[in-house]
């Protein structure tokens, strides 16, 4: 029989949260996260491909900033499409608004698979990839504060670190998987082949993945703290404008520490790639598989993170991230440009990502710990959105600008340590909120 504890923050209506049920919250906010992610992050790792064929230009920087430019253009929409799912889910149910946002991304990623390029439609190329990749960030910005959100109120007391890491572990791999799939695809193709039809592929497997997420989440129930809540009629005509009057701190908190996480973060995941290639002169294979197999064994540490979270609580395990990030900012970059090993380059990501996992991991159950349930999954959207827009999307056309505009490869450093700074003061201004229940 599976264990039982109450579930965290609710009353005594709510239905008790049983082991098995909180494995398989986690497990399908993983897997939702990971594909959506996968289908989000692609566009990144293809950045180099993509850019003479959408936006063609005599000098490859132009083209690379342009197409980098468009993967930020994404985020824009992201805080709308928090709106939009956050509603649904404070409103509907946490599980269908998951079930949305999944279809959704599934189905724009399909559909970028088969653009024309500049070469056959012109303008037209590069307006319908912008549009497309704003329907992806409506998307996206739904999802990883459902997950997070359905995940927490799933988990056991006290356990929420743990099991909330598969969220991040979801995201994060998604970016791990995505490289591998390009790897995999440039691996059996040609220069030309890619050019020419070899980058639709790794944006077209997302529609199949999409079905198998559909296929998890359709089968979940949604969370015993969404039906008490529903039962006492608690629902709110307006969730975000309850959020923006009830809670304004608590967002500009989200905000704060999903600037550094997601700055210090998406460097990493996105920029890294660019760099390595663009400037260094890397084989871009070689720097396909350093990503994914360096960001897969960071993963790996994210469950480790989890439990150090619900044993010291949310504060510690933030602020070492964020002062680990002012410590090894500058000497990542160093390396970065002074190797020619791939095994380097592979152990340079293995350590930037795990610390990631670091700032990542506490920080979805502190989101959820903030708002009470009835408007939580839209106040977690809403401040880790805006966040994102701030310091995500821009990271790698920022990083790029950077090393542009000065000649300096190690400029990008400087970026890391003004965002990994901005956490430490959200963090000061944080309660430590691990042991708690989760507010009702």
């Amino acid at each position: 029989m599976s264990e039982t504890t109450s579930p965290p923050g609710t009353d005594t209506a709510a239905a008790p949260v049983s082991t098995l049920s909180a494995r398989r919250a986690a497990i399908a906010g993983g897997v939702g996260t990971l594909i959506e992610y996968y289908d989000f992050s692609v566009y990144a790792f293809l950045a180099v491909t993509l850019g003479p064929l959408f936006f063609p230009s005599d000098e490859p920087g132009v083209s690379i900033l342009l197409t980098l430019a468009v993967f930020g253009s994404a985020y824009v929409m992201r805080p709308l499409g928090g709106w939009f799912f956050g509603r649904l889910g404070d409103r509907r149910g946490r599980k269908r608004a998951l079930v949305v946002t999944v279809v959704t991304m599934g189905a724009f990623s399909g559909l970028l698979g088969l653009l024309p390029d500049f070469s056959t439609a012109g303008w037209l190329a590069p307006l319908l990839l912008v549009l497309v990749r704003l329907a992806q960030g409506f998307s996206a910005g739904g999802e990883i504060g459902g997950a997070a959100t359905y995940v927490a109120e799933s988990a056991p007391a006290g356990k929420r670190g743990f099991y909330g890491s598969l969220t991040p572990v979801g995201s994060t791999l998604g970016f791990s998987v995505a490289a591998a799939v390009v790897g995999l695809v440039t691996a059996f193709t040609t220069a030309e082949q890619m050019s020419s039809w070899g980058w639709r592929i790794p944006f077209l497997i997302a529609v199949p993945l999409a079905l198998v997420c559909l296929w998890v989440r359709v089968k979940l129930e949604d969370t015993a703290e969404f039906e008490s809540m529903a039962q006492r009629n608690e629902v709110v005509r307006s969730p975000l404008l309850s959020v923006v009057r009830e809670r304004p701190g608590a967002v500009l908190r989200v905000v704060g520490i999903a600037i550094a996480m997601n700055g210090t973060g998406y460097v990493g995941l996105t920029y890294f790639s660019t760099y390595l290639i663009q400037t260094e002169g890397f084989d871009k294979q070689s720097v396909y598989w350093a990503s994914a197999i360096g960001i897969a064994i960071a993963c790996a540490t994210y469950p480790l993170a989890g439990m150090l979270t619900d044993r010291f609580g949310r504060r510690p395990v933030l602020l070492s991230a964020y002062v680990l990030y002012l410590l090894i900012a500058w000497p990542a970059f160093a390396l970065l440009g002074a190797t020619s090993s791939i095994l380097v380059v592979t152990l340079v990501y293995v350590v930037y990502m795990a610390v990631n996992g670091l700032a990542q991991v506490p920080a979805f159950p502190q989101f959820t710990e903030l708002f009470p349930r009835r408007i939580r999954y839209t106040g977690v959207a809403l401040g880790f959105n805006i966040g994102t827009i701030v310091a995500g999307g821009t990271a790698p056309y920022v990083s790029a600008q950077l090393v542009q505009s000065t000649g300096n490869a190690m400029s990008p450093a400087f970026w890391v340590f003004g965002v990994a700074l901005v956490g430490v003061v959200t963090v000061l201004t944080l309660r430590e909120t691990g042991r708690d229940r989760l507010p009702v």
